[in-house]
């Protein structure tokens, strides 16, 4: 389901912000903070308020079409949300992060707390942070200098 379709579901337009800050999602690498998508905005010489980002990021986490990542000194970042249940790994050297699958293997961890606890789990957020493949080479490859 592309952006457009989701939102007219919803009974809501593309905006021009939401256009903005969905393309910039789509060309970052890395989780981009509401500060870092609002400077990306200026220097493309986009008029979107700061404000505006906030309320669009809480839009589309909402929707599910973007999801929050909790990048170095718990800074949170966007990515763009694959469909269906995703967890992230994020790299600590360079800030990449990457989707991986896994609901189902969570399901004994889940009933294991919700028995433990007495607690009702609606959602969960997991996230693992590593090195990823590429930041290891590099650093093999200097460790060999």
């Amino acid at each position: 389901m592309d952006w457009q379709e989701k939102l007219n579901q919803e009974g809501l337009r593309l905006t021009h912000p939401r256009r903005v800050i969905i393309s910039l999602l789509e060309q970052a690498n890395i989780p981009l903070s509401p500060q870092t998508i609002h400077q990306c905005s200026l220097d493309a010489k986009e008029e979107i308020s700061l404000v505006s980002v906030y309320r669009t990021l809480d839009l589309l986490a909402e929707l599910g079409l973007v999801r929050r990542v909790h990048g170095h000194n718990d800074c949170q970042g966007y990515v763009l949300a694959s469909p269906g249940h995703y967890h992230h790994l994020v790299c600590q050297h360079c800030g990449a992060a990457v989707e991986f699958s896994g609901v189902e293997d969570l399901s004994t961890l889940l009933a294991s707390i919700e028995l433990e606890t007495g607690f009702k789990i609606n959602e969960h957020l997991l996230q693992f942070s590593g090195v990823c493949p590429e930041c290891q080479r590099r650093t093999e490859n200097h460790d060999q200098e």
